[in-house]
């Protein structure tokens, strides 16, 4: 009777752990059918390879705050040198491409950082593709644990947040003194960038989505980036990146949202 109390039990663990790999098994399948309609749907039937080596995507493996959750990029500069555009895309989030940041020639040729912060909405891949002139593509991939950033309420009611909608902190600032190609500047600009998914707890009802979508960023006449964006960009959208350039020059920004409002912003170069 003992032994086959044993059976019974070894029995019922097997028909668990089979169970377990079934539904794990299943998970992946779905997860690997939303990142091939995803990339379809992206980037077409083009090869993307490996970015070991050139692209390192720095993201928490459990974030405190689903609603902004840091990534940070960087490129070596004998890669970053030829990178036209980059790409981040969150594969679980309702819209899944992040933002695509398009270089210009002010991003300079030495190593390439960016940083900025993101909702993610449930456990999902966060990748980073970089794009180069002659029309590669590069991806390094990291698993985030969130949930619930696309829904979670503004930090601030939106009467208080559309009285300092759109203003900006520009700040430039010497890296390297000798070496103008990696200089770093941070742009940070007031805005609720509001999901289309935070429910008003007064009303009820849903905040429409109103986010920043554009972004142009240049030291001089120079181009540094433009970003299109969407709704997986954090409140309060902040960049923190290299480029090339002198940050005793004043750095301009222009911003534009989903509901066609253009901010603007500069720095100050007598405080670099």
């Amino acid at each position: 009777m003992r032994s086959t109390l044993i059976r019974s039990v070894a029995m019922a663990g097997l028909s668990v752990a089979f169970g377990i790999s079934a539904f794990v098994a299943a998970a992946r399948a779905d997860d690997t059918a939303i990142w091939d309609g995803i990339r379809e749907a992206t980037f077409g039937t083009r090869e993307i390879a490996d970015g070991a080596g050139k692209v390192t995507l720095e993201a928490p493996y459990r974030a405190e705050d689903a609603s902004t959750v840091p990534l940070t990029i960087r490129l070596p500069a004998a890669f970053a040198k030829d990178v036209k555009a980059l790409t981040l895309i969150i594969d679980k989030n309702p819209s899944p491409i992040v933002a695509t940041f398009t270089y210009g020639e002010a991003a300079g040729a030495g190593d390439r950082v960016l940083a900025t912060r993101v909702r993610i909405d449930q456990y999902s891949d966060v990748r980073a593709i970089a794009e180069t002139a002659d029309g590669h593509l590069f991806m390094t991939t990291k698993f985030v644990k969130a949930s619930g950033g696309c829904s979670a309420p503004a930090a601030k009611d939106a009467e208080e947040a559309m009285k300092s909608l759109g203003k900006m902190q520009v700040r430039t600032a010497f890296k390297d003194p000798e070496n103008a190609a990696i200089q770093e500047a941070q742009v940070m600009i007031r805005h609720p960038n509001n999901s289309g998914m935070q429910m008003d707890q007064t009303t009820g009802l849903y905040t429409p989505a109103h986010f920043v979508d554009k972004l142009d960023v240049k030291t001089g006449d120079k181009l540094i980036f433009s970003m299109t964006g969407g709704i997986s960009i954090s409140e309060n959208p902040n960049f923190r990146f290299t480029y090339s350039g002198n940050p005793a020059d004043m750095m301009s920004v222009e911003a534009e949202d989903s509901k066609g409002n253009v901010f603007k912003g500069h720095s100050n170069p007598s405080q670099s």
